[in-house]
C-alpha cells in the first residue's frame, strides 16, 4: 500500500485528489495539511511514502517544506503540484530535493500513475516538462558550476547522465546506446549513486547546473 500525504491550502483540491486516489486499491491517503509547517509535522508523524506538495502555501512555502521533509526523512518522496510549468517555486523545490512535479490540471489517471512512479523511485515525472522548466531557469543563470561528482563518471556514465537530462526513459537510453534495457537501468542506478542524488529529477538539475547539458 502506498501511503500519501496531501499538502495544499486549497481544501477543494485536497478533497478532489483524495477522491481520485481513493479509487485505487494500492494507494491510501493517510493525512492532509493546509500549510507548509503542518506538512512537515504530518510527514514526521505519519511517515508517508509520498507527499503531494503544493509549492505556494502559507506558513512556509512548499520549497522550504520539501527541504525539511527530505532532510528529515530521506525515504519520503515529494511530488510537487503546480499550476504553471515555469514557476520559480517549482525550480526551488526540485533543487530542494523534490522527486519531480505534476501540473494540477493533469488527468486523474496521470496523477495515480505519478504517485506510483514516485513511490517506486524508478523514474522522473514528466521528463520533457521538467527539462523545459530547468532550461527556463538555467538560462537566467548560465554560468556552469563545478562539481566533483560529475568528474567521477566514466565516459559511458556521462553519456547516460546526458540522456537522463534530455528526458530519456530507460528503454530509450537502451535504444540510444544499443544495450539491453536491464543494462540501461543498471547504468542509471550507478550514475545516481556516483553523483549522490536521490532520483532522476536531481540528476537533471545537476547536469544543467554543471553545464554537462546546455539549454536548447
Amino acid at each position: 500500500m502506498i501511503r500519501v500525504l496531501l499538502a495544499d491550502d486549497d481544501g477543494f483540491l485536497r478533497a478532489g485528489v483524495r477522491v481520485v486516489l481513493g479509487t485505487t486499491p494500492d494507494i491510501e491517503v493517510v493525512g492532509e495539511a493546509a500549510d507548509g509547517l503542518a506538512a512537515v509535522d504530518q510527514a514526521r508523524a505519519l511517515a508517508p511514502d509520498v507527499v503531494l506538495m503544493d509549492v505556494r502555501m502559507p506558513g512556509i512555502d512548499g520549497v522550504e517544506a520539501t527541504r525539511r521533509v527530505v532532510a528529515e526523512q530521506p525515504g519520503v518522496s515529494v511530488l510537487v503540484l503546480t499550476t504553471f510549468r515555469h514557476d520559480e517555486y517549482v525550480w526551488g523545490a526540485l533543487r530542494a530535493g523534490a522527486a519531480g512535479f505534476l501540473l494540477k490540471r493533469a488527468a486523474p489517471e496521470r496523477l495515480i500513475d505519478a504517485v506510483r512512479v514516485v513511490a517506486a523511485g524508478e523514474s522522473l515525472l514528466d521528463p520533457a516538462v521538467t527539462r523545459d522548466l530547468v532550461e527556463h531557469f538555467v538560462r537566467r543563470a548560465p554560468v556552469p558550476v563545478t562539481d566533483a561528482r560529475v568528474a567521477r563518471l566514466t565516459d559511458r556514465e556521462t553519456q547516460v547522465l546526458r540522456l537522463l537530462a534530455e528526458g530519456r526513459s530507460n528503454a530509450e537510453i537502451a535504444v540510444d546506446l544499443d544495450i539491453a534495457e536491464s543494462t540501461a537501468k543498471t547504468h542509471v542506478k550507478r550514475v545516481l549513486a556516483k553523483i549522490e542524488v536521490r532520483d532522476r529529477a536531481q540528476a537533471v538539475v545537476l547536469a544543467y547546473r554543471t553545464g554537462l547539458v546546455r539549454p536548447g
